[in-house]
């Protein structure tokens, strides 16, 4: 059986530096508030400490608003080291300021040192040595008949990274040891996914280290970042936690500018819930063209059917509203945790905003999903799904590339999450390209 160098930690940034032993890792320490959850509905204020390295010690807040939260005092170790700069020491601030009347993330500049991710991605290969090899997956073409055009594709990424509190404290895969999910090496495997695959624009759920990883790292290597927690995110309920989970959205601030964002706490059957979605009106840098990309995580489990429709109706009328009069096409991704068969998955295929299904193209008819995105093992037995889809408008938008999936030989009798893979859902990746004349395929 694998043995990880590094003991599990309770601690969220216990961090493996390349070329050190774990027995000699004395990383400075920094205070950080634990979120805990309590009754008061008011959201407060998260401020949002950033370090450039532990070398310069200069430092920038940035106020956005997370919902209700309170601190607790509790020690972590900071990411990198004296002798790298590759990764930011994030700390986190909460205050009891009065919050507006309506929930607004505003997340201001910060100042970030530049990472090469080539660079991070040594790093991630030299800290996961110990790891058994990594799945190998290759890129699908389906529609080698397309004409080239002159700019490049965008790739886009949507994964549910399973979330550290939920994995450690909740989920139970009882295949999967726990020193697996040992965060100061899965953060590793995380970025290596993401580093593998370069994605312009970047969907994940159940994210519950965004600040103190994904919006450093990824700020540095040149993404635009947003993040939309839970109100009564499940994570809250474990001890040790790192905050409420949420959706993250980012975009390469090279390819892309932000033209309009909207955040989105779903409604079910006039009822609020815990879901949420970010919608972002971008335009591209190179052609001039408009688009809306939108990340979403619908409610999970059985019996709930109903419920996840209505949730996806109102998405769509949200994302209607957005677009309605401009023409302005979406890419949606999201774990709607629904098949194929339930009725959100058909309200979505067929409503007005003529949206398709980018992963049917890897069938042989072009009509059929993968036979799984996830795949676990719990107490109440084997679960193999396909609950994880991106959505785009077929009228303006060709799939140039899918990425496929590993095999069940591949992935292996334990399934997922295991020592090679950090989460039990798969990622999805696709290069899309502008139709040449959207408007003529309406």
């Amino acid at each position: 059986m694998y043995q990880s160098p590094v003991r599990l930690c309770s601690t969220p940034l216990q961090t493996v530096i390349p070329g050190l032993r774990s027995s000699s890792l004395r990383s400075p320490v920094r205070k950080v508030a634990e979120f805990k959850k309590i009754s008061a509905p008011a959201p407060l204020f998260c401020h949002t400490v950033c370090t450039d390295s532990l070398t310069t010690g200069k430092t920038v807040t940035t106020a956005t608003a997370t919902g209700p939260l309170l601190p607790v005092s509790r020690t972590v170790c900071s990411m990198g080291s004296s002798t790298s700069r590759l990764y930011s020491a994030v700390a986190q601030k909460l205050s009891s300021s009065p919050a507006p009347q309506h929930e607004e993330y505003s997340e201001q500049p910060v100042h970030v040192v530049p990472i090469d991710p080539d660079d991070l991605l040594k790093e991630c290969e030299k800290a996961l040595l110990n790891r058994p090899a990594r799945v190998q997956r290759a890129f699908a073409f389906p529609r080698n008949d397309k004409p080239s055009t002159p700019h490049r594709p965008i790739r886009v990424m949507q994964w549910n990274i399973l979330a550290q509190a939920l994995g450690e404290g909740k989920d139970n895969f009882v295949n999967c040891p726990l020193d697996a999910l040992n965060w100061a090496e899965r953060k590793y495997l995380i970025l290596e996914e993401i580093l593998m695959h370069r994605p312009d624009i970047l969907c994940l759920q159940e994210v519950d280290h965004y600040f103190d990883t994904f919006q450093p790292i990824l700020n540095s290597m040149g993404y635009h970042s947003s993040f939309l927690p839970k109100p009564w995110s499940p994570c809250l309920d474990v001890e040790h936690n790192n905050g409420p989970d949420g959706c993250a959205l980012f975009f390469n601030q090279d390819r892309f500018e932000l033209v309009d964002s909207t955040n989105m706490h779903l409604v079910a059957m006039m009822l609020k819930t815990n879901q949420v979605a970010i919608a972002q009106t971008l335009r591209c840098k190179e052609t001039g063209r408009l688009f809306c990309v939108a990340v979403t995580h619908l409610k999970a489990r059985s019996g709930w059917e109903r419920f996840r429709s209505s949730q996806g109706s109102d998405l769509l009328q949200n994302l209607q509203s957005i677009t309605e009069g401009t023409g302005i096409p979406l890419l949606i991704c999201g774990d709607f945790n629904a098949e194929p068969t339930e009725d959100v998955y058909r309200d979505f295929a067929t409503s007005s905003l003529n949206l398709n299904s980018a992963y049917k193209l890897l069938s042989e008819d072009g009509q059929s999903e993968p036979p799984y995105t996830t795949w676990k093992i719990r107490p109440s037995g084997e679960s193999c799904h396909t609950l994880d889809y991106i959505w785009y408008s077929q009228h303006a938008f060709s799939v140039d590339s899918v990425l496929d999936f590993p095999t069940e030989l591949q992935i292996g009798p334990n399934r997922l999450p295991s020592y090679n893979y950090p989460s039990d859902h798969l990622s999805l990746v696709c290069d899309f390209s502008f139709n040449d004349e959207p408007d003529r395929l309406l």
